[in-house]
């Protein structure tokens, strides 16, 4: 099976207060850690936008990229992992950073959005396992059960061959790369209907 080029077994920190920390990852079935150069790329779209942002990780894995966001301050961040052992190394490798503003929770990520949320999300990462047809069912679930504040940004990681994705009118395109095997894309959450809460 070939690896991603990304340290076997760790992801690392790029920028913000644990700059250069590399942490542990399973090497689990469908654990496809976001690349250092997409990573990258994609801060640098949202560097003005994390800091004191909610951040929701729908499909969590490694935690790359919810860790990077942390490291650069935003303010609380939720992931949703379904495999227990990946979801375990999130909540230790939190704990070896003394991060207190980080909740994972350890269950199917569409049956979690299904059950709504109390207080909505500035920046989700839809970032699942490929080839598994789940992207379009978390959008549909995001925007059901009001998981997105207005002008939320959402960053979607795809297999390439996923030519067009079934976008909401309200989610306006702004950023699209390819890299490889993978496409991502940024988008933004407007409310067409200024009375919308």
């Amino acid at each position: 099976m070939a690896k991603k080029n990304t340290s076997s077994g760790q992801v690392r920190i790029i920028s913000g207060q644990w700059r250069s920390r590399k942490l542990p990852i399973h090497d689990l079935e469908g654990l496809r850690p976001t690349t250092d150069r997409v990573r990258e790329t994609l801060f640098n779209w949202i560097a003005n936008d994390i800091r004191g942002a909610r951040v929701l990780d729908c499909f969590a894995g490694s935690g790359a990229l919810s860790l990077e966001a942390l490291s650069r301050y935003a303010e609380f961040a939720t992931m949703i992992e379904l495999q227990r052992d990946a979801a375990n190394q999130l909540k230790q490798n939190l704990a070896t950073l003394q991060c207190q503003n980080a909740d994972v929770i350890n269950g199917d990520s569409l049956q979690v959005l299904a059950k709504g949320t109390k207080s909505g999300f500035d920046l989700v990462f839809i970032d699942p396992p490929f080839r598994k047809e789940l992207v379009n069912k978390a959008i549909d679930l995001l925007m059901a059960h009001q998981w997105l504040n207005n002008n939320a940004l959402i960053y979607v990681e795809t297999e390439s061959e996923i030519a067009t994705l079934a976008l909401p009118a309200s989610w306006i395109p702004l950023k699209e790369k390819q890299a490889g095997q993978v496409t991502y894309r940024l988008y933004q959450y407007q409310t067409t209907d200024s009375s919308a809460q």
